[in-house]
């Protein structure tokens, strides 16, 4: 068996090492600005916007959660253990209570736990937790999560925002929210409110945080100004706003995400009735030529709908059309336009595309509209998602497991093309004896997916922050990860 064990004061309050003076407004607070809308960072709706999963995360914690390198820490859990067949993880709770007062239980915690896995049914998220069979209350502070088969990436679900657990409205979490019109004052709970032992000193340590949320380009433009310090939720839309020069008052902070990043099929009309003619799409794509305009080193390319380099991939899937040059793969989808068209009057191949607003997004297209253009088709930009025959879809992966792509595509969430076959695979693996297994059949369904072709990937997505250089408590990680609980923490 193997044992996990953390103290969880070391996660927030005692771990303030660092040695550097961080900039907070003239009341001690830390100004921040998540990037969206201020309906987005209070919703409550699933799946939760990146703002508010910014909010839930700060203030209802779940068994576990996230540090600020974006590793799996302790929250209301404080060890844990994980039997040998790896089908079973059994939770200890940390002495403590909720904020109304009531003792931290195995069966208080049991409770909030399935209410949440309710909540998510019908979600993506929903789909990577349903190999959770039960869950149980033990004697005690102890809950146990039973599962159908080896889930390796369990304690990065249960770290996710929207495993912040919740009792009568509140959850339990290291800032508590007072809300003050569009602005949100997070300020740190200490230790004795949250049921733990009080710590001589703790105010000295922590500080509140003003939160507000803004379109990217009113963000940006309050960062140069220099009336906040931090900047969350960065995307490739707004990418080419930031200031990244030498001269720079701030600093770009890349995460270098895993994630899908692509064109979603969402019509099977006309021109996208027939597989290989969808493939001819993602042939014409010169993806290296996308991304050069924005100058990020590092980016990864992939003709492949799982991230190359996932845990676990047994390799059964590789990269397409790597024996043809990118002139070969053009003149190739060239020829299967001309073969439709010729079989359809000589209608003109036309798509359209839904991408978002920004300078970034401005970019994507033109170049997705030179490269359709060179194989004869003809694309035109919508915004309504609900009018195009392809979206624009850019999600940072939850957890290193292939089943995430995968789910992404299930038929029940009714978001584009998807293939029933896949799907069957992925639920195959639900019940699958061993991590081999299930390995083998998430490849079979990411084959079904490609031959179907109802996504066509460009690479990675490309996440940034804005952070000065004298704030501590950010780290750039692989999940794009950044509680704001380690922002709170005064740098000394």
């Amino acid at each position: 068996m193997a044992l996990r064990r953390i103290h969880f004061s070391l996660v927030f309050g005692l771990a303030l090492t660092v040695s550097a003076c961080g900039w907070v407004g003239d009341d001690g607070t830390l100004d921040m600005v998540l990037i969206g809308t201020p309906e987005d960072m209070y919703a409550k709706a699933l799946p939760l916007p990146d703002a508010a999963q910014e909010l839930r995360s700060a203030t209802a914690g779940g068994l576990v959660g996230f540090d600020g390198a974006g590793q799996v820490a302790p929250a209301l859990a404080d060890r844990w253990i994980v039997t040998d067949d790896g089908k079973s993880y059994i939770f200890r709770m940390r002495e403590g209570t909720w904020p109304d007062g009531a003792e931290l239980t195995g069966e208080s915690v049991r409770d909030a736990l399935r209410r949440a896995l309710r909540e998510l049914r019908g979600t993506a998220l929903g789909l990577d937790l349903a190999g959770i069979s039960e869950v149980r209350a033990m004697a005690g502070r102890v809950v146990e999560i039973r599962l159908s088969s080896p889930m390796p990436d369990l304690l990065q679900l249960l770290a996710q925002p929207e495993l912040g657990l919740i009792r009568g409205g509140k959850g339990s979490g290291l800032l508590r929210v007072e809300r003050k019109g569009d602005i949100a004052r997070l300020i740190p709970v200490p230790p004795e409110r949250r049921g733990l032992p009080a710590i001589e000193g703790w105010l000295d340590n922590v500080r509140e945080l003003e939160v507000r949320a803004f379109p990217a380009r009113k963000a940006i433009a309050l960062f140069n100004d220099g009336d906040v310090d931090v900047v969350l939720g960065g995307r490739i839309e707004y990418l080419p706003l930031v200031d990244t020069g030498p001269l720079s008052r701030g600093t770009v902070r890349m995460d270098r995400v895993a994630g899908l990043f692509g064109l979603r099929v969402v019509s099977d009309e006309g021109f996208l009735a027939e597989p290989s003619r969808r493939e001819a799409l993602a042939m014409a794509i010169d993806r290296d030529k996308l991304i050069a305009p924005f100058n990020v080193s590092g980016w990864q390319a992939t003709t492949r709908m799982v991230a190359p380099g996932t845990p676990r991939d047994l390799g059964i899937v590789g990269e397409r059309w790597t024996t043809m040059s990118m002139d070969q793969r053009q003149a190739e989808a060239a020829r299967r336009v001309r073969a439709w068209r010729a079989e359809n009057g000589d209608q003109p191949a036309r798509l359209s595309i839904a991408i978002p607003e920004g300078p970034g997004a401005d970019t994507v297209f033109e170049s997705l509209r030179a490269d359709l253009a060179a194989a004869g088709i003809t694309a035109w930009r919508v915004r309504a998602p609900a009018k195009a025959d392809l979206v624009l879809i850019d999600e940072e992966a939850r957890y290193a497991g292939a089943s995430w792509y995968l789910n992404q595509f299930n038929c029940r969430l009714k978001t584009g093309l998807c293939s029933p076959e896949a799907d069957a695979r992925v639920a195959e693996s639900l019940s699958a004896p061993d991590v081999g297994s299930v390995s083998a059949l998430l490849a079979e369904a990411e084959a079904e997916l490609m031959a179907a072709n109802v996504y066509i990937p460009f690479g990675v997505p490309l996440r940034w922050s804005l952070v000065r250089g004298n704030v501590e408590g950010f780290e750039p990680n692989i999940w794009g990860v950044h509680p704001l609980s380690a922002l709170a923490l005064v740098p000394r």
